[in-house]
């Protein structure tokens, strides 16, 4: 066993000569190169384990020689090209992970004929193409499948139903089309099935409301439509759900998973009706369709001759509205056009200090460098927002109104905070008065997390290891749109934990773009930079040292304010903890821990959350965090160039989260 040990180097051509070795573990170590082709001649190896390493090139086909091999994990690399047919070979195989390297092509349909395939076949976070093949369905054995994170296309085979025995099923970030195979409905067992992020279309089948023991199901990001399956609401095990960004159609369910708001979200679904009251959703259409034939055709024989008169009537108006057309697109705003000064008296400053009762304490959630922030209700309508108001007596407070207002009208991601409104007014004291309206966020910020002003933590106001993955990727995924999607990119220049916001069901809104940066539509593509003049940009500890040696912002700038915040996420230490002084940060105090002492700096309110402390799964957390920690040093290391890119870093941290739920499932 080499793994963890620090070693570096190349695997040598020598390692052929090993022929009776069984077990070839070097996992997370630096080791680079390529895998010698002589390791074919290793024919009685059983485990080869190679993740976390830095091992490039090809899958060299002697793979395929190793007949006795059980085990083939060699995630998180940099391996290249295809994956080799010969793979379907190793007759013995029972786990196969090669996620997040940089593999391309389609799958090998020989993979799809392994026997004894039944632990896990992942391929997380690569670039494999092309359909997946029918065939899946001989993997009747299998109880893991994650494709997460390709360029898969084609339909869901209708064969995955034979695979009897799946528990988890990660099919999302591809591009799937079609709907969704009825015979699903054949895994009894299953537990986990993600399809989000697709292409998918159709109704949701009630096939999956009939699967019992699901407990999470992932549809967001598709282009289903109809109404959402009451059959879901009996699914007793089922403990999250996640249905946005769609086309339903219809009544929310009210039993079940649907009574409890923090157990699902159905957000970008602006058709769906009725519910529970904390959805703030329309009633639904009660009015009754008559089902008796004869009062069917009453119906039509009076309603025909209205619908006449009233086609007639449309179109004239139609042919009015026409003539007038050019007048009126001269008068009219566009809908979706940034938000501007003449647009902000869409919210009165009465209803605004009304609904926080005068902008009380009792109502303040936080203050910031340009502002503080309230809950506000407002009593008519029942809704609860959150009001930022700035203090204008504050130098840069209006320019950071201004700031905020064009990032955040540019944008449009499910992690990113959503503006409701502005109000650009005066008070009653007869000063100028500005506020931003946005959606109000439950559980607070990131920061009220992770260090809890209780001195008792519990399982209820504290975050498990899951629960920051999760919230780590999203924070990523937010982060990699501003940089990398985002026309023109957006800087946001201030990423810390109390801008991170935490919604009802805790999946995150990265807000406060006060400070941001809005990139010119001719930046580089490839280290995009802002001639800023304002200074320095962001908060003590998170901000990039080049920043105060008068660099430009940049988006590298952004990349190691996350690392520092993925280090604080999962040690629990600050960087501007009073332990670290001139000597020591906390990038050091990591990185200096990667040796052998992983589990003495992680935060300890993680263990809370672990119930079974053997040896299997202590090892499979431990994998975990130092691949976590690696990423968040890599982002945030002293040199700019040395840094990890955003896009990469969002790819990466997307095949940790997956690789742990996979295992932990």
């Amino acid at each position: 066993m080499l793994a963890d040990t620090g070693i570096s180097g190349t695997i040598p051509s020598a390692i052929g000569n090993l022929v009776n070795l069984e077990y070839l573990h070097m996992a997370n170590n630096s080791i680079y190169g390529v895998i010698p082709e002589s390791i074919g001649k290793l024919g009685n190896l059983v485990v080869l384990a190679l993740y976390n390493t830095d091992l490039s090139g090809l899958i060299p086909p002697s793979i395929g020689n190793l007949t006795s091999l059980s085990t083939l994990n060699a995630y998180g690399g940099n391996l290249e090209g295809s994956i080799p047919a010969s793979l379907g070979k190793l007759k013995n195989l029972a786990a196969l992970d090669l996620s997040m390297n940089q593999l391309n092509g389609s799958i090998p349909i020989e993979i799809f004929e392994l026997p004894l395939l039944s632990r896990y076949l992942a391929f997380v976070y690569n670039s494999l193409s092309g359909p997946l093949p029918s065939k899946v369905g001989r993997l009747r054995n299998l109880n893991n499948l994650a494709l997460t994170g390709n360029q898969l296309s084609g339909k869901i085979p209708d064969s995955i139903g034979e695979c009897t025995v799946l528990q988890n099923l990660w099919l999302d970030n591809n591009s799937f089309e079609g709907s969704i195979p009825p015979s699903l409905r054949n895994l009894k067992g299953l537990t986990t099935l993600d399809l989000s992020m697709n292409k998918l279309s159709g109704t949701i089948p009630d096939a999956i409301g009939v699967i019992s023991n699901l407990q999470v199901l992932f549809l967001a990001d598709n282009n289903f439509s109809g109404p959402i399956p009451t059959l879901l609401q009996n699914l007793t095990s089922l403990i999250a759900l996640n249905l946005s960004f769609n086309n339903l159609q219809g009544e929310v369910p009210k039993e079940g998973i649907f009574r409890y708001t923090t157990n699902f979200s159905i957000t970008g679904n602006s058709e769906l009706c009725g519910g529970i009251p904390q959805l703030n959703l329309a009633p639904c259409n009660t009015i009754s369709v008559k089902n008796n034939r004869k009062g069917r055709l009453v119906t039509l024989k009076i309603a025909m001759p209205i619908i006449g008169a009233l086609l007639l009537f449309g179109i004239t108006i139609a042919l009015f509205n026409l003539i007038n057309k050019k007048t009126r697109r001269m008068q009219r705003r566009p809908l979706l056009s940034p938000i501007t000064e003449k647009q902000h008296e869409r919210v009165s400053y009465h209803a605004l200090a009304n609904g926080t009762d005068g902008f009380s304490e009792a109502n303040l959630l936080g203050k910031g460098s340009f502002g503080a922030v309230y809950k506000c209700t407002f009593q008519d309508q029942g809704t609860i927002v959150a009001v930022k108001v700035f203090n204008l007596e504050q130098s840069g407070s209006t320019r950071s109104f201004v700031t905020e207002c064009e990032a955040l009208s540019r944008v449009r991601h499910r992690c990113l905070i959503k503006i409701i409104t502005c109000c650009s007014s005066i008070n009653l004291q007869g000063q100028e008065f500005k506020a931003l309206v946005f959606e109000f966020m439950p559980n607070g910020s990131l920061n009220d997390w992770l260090h809890p002003k209780s001195d008792q933590p519990t399982l209820r106001n504290t975050l498990s290891l899951e629960r920051r993955l999760d919230i780590a990727v999203d924070i990523m995924d937010a982060l990699d749109y501003l940089l990398n999607h985002c026309q023109p990119p957006i800087i946001h220049c201030d990423l810390k934990p109390s801008n991170i916001l935490l919604a009802e069901d805790m999946s995150v809104r990265v807000g406060d773009f006060g400070i941001s940066r809005i990139l010119p539509e001719h930046a580089s593509k490839s280290l995009q930079i802002s001639n800023s003049t304002i200074g320095i940009r962001g908060s003590i500890g998170y901000i990039a040292p080049e920043y105060g040696e008068g660099s430009a912002v940049s988006t590298i700038g952004d990349v190691y304010s996350l690392g520092i915040l993925l280090l604080e996420m999962f040690t629990g230490r600050s960087p501007t903890d009073d332990m670290f002084g001139d000597t020591m940060d906390l990038h050091t105090y990591v990185e200096q821990a990667l040796s052998g002492r992983i589990l003495d700096i992680v935060d300890s309110i993680i263990w809370l959350h672990v119930e079974s402390k053997d040896s299997t799964i202590m090892s499979r957390i431990k994998d975990c965090l130092v691949s976590v920690f690696r990423l968040a040093i890599c982002c945030s290391n002293q040199h700019p160039r040395d840094r990890k890119m955003m896009r990469d870093a969002a790819v990466e941290m997307h095949a940790i989260r997956d690789s742990y739920h996979m295992f932990h499932c």
